[in-house]
């Protein structure tokens, strides 16, 4: 299904957008000066830069309803079924000394009543993973994916969705505090399907995830929504790219964070591309930021690339601020404290967000989540 599309779309030539590969040498080790490598702490993610061999692995927990399995293929087999090649050195890395990938299909018009869920949990080893979710023609079904533990990790991940199927792929970073990821997300829409992915950022030392997107044929739907909690000393980066190669496509992206703590620093890089083929699409994309304590930074950084002015419609917006005064004040107004005030103002910021991952019980674990992040800060106030 990747084969066609990757052949009929020229070649990018920007510092936007590095030259997917599987070489290695294609993807040099990073000085930092480069466009995609320059808001990264290099030093602090060494692990995931050097080709260093590693035969560990994450411990797998995993629940296949029925219409899913499962297997493994070899290095050389992954490279045949993937969504995109490898985009930067980290999930060339991971693609080259995983020793293959697990591939998890979804058969074609199965209609899962539970989600494919996948716990990968570290144990302080460093390591190497890929994963490709192949979605068979006109399925439905959930695919949550959740990382825990403590870990070096660098992963390439692939999700090819078929025509017409409609999917939900979630993926959540709830590490340990001295954990360090990076990798690849790549996901290609087939025709008239609709994708909806959630990532989900918390714990970890730093996080590094680019997340790139493109369609196998004309009528898909993307929508990219994501959630990002930074602590003091964090680092959390998620770096999009829509690329909208067929025309009647639709994507939207909306990303929110918070940052507390001395030190705590997130990065959203977002950029759509709308080429000349893509005529009748429409897109929009959002960040928005909300700093609760002084020492942090938020870099956020919306692009458009529009080639065609065909198009129904397209547009970007970034906000970083503090709390409302105006919500505030509503809500003291009525009697509730300051601390609280706070509290239901950021849970109504994510919650929008949370909703969306459509697993009760998960969603119920992200918002307890956020409260126990809350507790950091809320605790001045009450």
């Amino acid at each position: 299904m990747a084969a066609p599309v990757m052949e009929a779309v020229e070649a990018l030539e920007s510092h936007l957008h590095p030259t997917p590969s599987f070489t290695i040498d294609d993807h040099p080790y990073p000085k930092g000066q480069e466009e995609i490598w320059r808001f990264t702490p290099l030093r602090r993610i060494g692990s995931l830069l050097t080709d260093a061999p590693s035969d560990a692995h994450l411990t797998w927990t995993e629940s296949y309803p029925d219409g899913v399995t499962s297997r493994t293929v070899s290095t050389e087999q992954a490279r045949a079924l993937v969504a995109e090649a490898p985009i930067d050195r980290v999930s060339v890395l991971a693609a080259a000394r995983s020793g293959g990938a697990r591939v998890i299909e979804i058969a074609p018009d199965a209609e899962l009543t539970e989600p494919v869920s996948i716990t990968l949990t570290g144990t302080g080893q460093h390591v190497w993973g890929h994963l490709v979710f192949k979605v068979g023609a006109r399925a439905k079904g959930t695919i949550l994916m959740r990382h825990e533990g403590s870990a070096s990790y660098a992963t390439k991940v692939d999700v090819l969705v078929g025509d017409g199927a409609k999917v939900n792929f979630v993926s959540i970073q709830d590490w340990a505090d001295d954990a360090v990821h990076g990798g690849h997300h790549s996901v290609l829409v087939g025709r008239d399907a609709e994708v909806r992915t959630v990532t989900v950022s918390l714990g970890g030392k730093v996080v590094r995830l680019a997340e790139t997107a493109r369609f196998a044929g004309p009528g898909g739907s993307l929508e990219q929504f994501g959630l990002y909690f930074v602590d003091a000393g964090q680092h959390i980066e998620h770096r999009l790219f829509v690329d909208h190669n067929a025309p009647n496509t639709h994507s939207n992206v909306d990303y929110r964070g918070a940052l507390q703590g001395e030190g705590a620093r997130s990065v959203w890089i977002g950029d759509v591309l709308i080429r000349k083929v893509a005529e009748g699409i429409s897109t929009y994309e959002s960040n928005k930021n909300l700093v609760l304590t002084d020492g942090c930074r938020a870099d956020s950084v919306p692009n458009l690339e529009i080639e065609t002015g065909e198009i129904e419609g397209a547009g970007h917006s970034s906000t970083t601020g503090r709390f409302d005064d105006e919500q505030l004040f509503y809500l003291r107004s009525r009697g509730i404290t300051e601390a609280e005030a706070r509290r239901l103002v950021v849970r109504g910021f994510f919650a929008d967000i949370v909703r969306r991952i459509g697993v009760p019980e998960v969603e119920e674990h992200m918002m307890a989540a956020v409260e126990r992040e809350l507790s950091v800060t809320m605790g001045a106030y009450a």
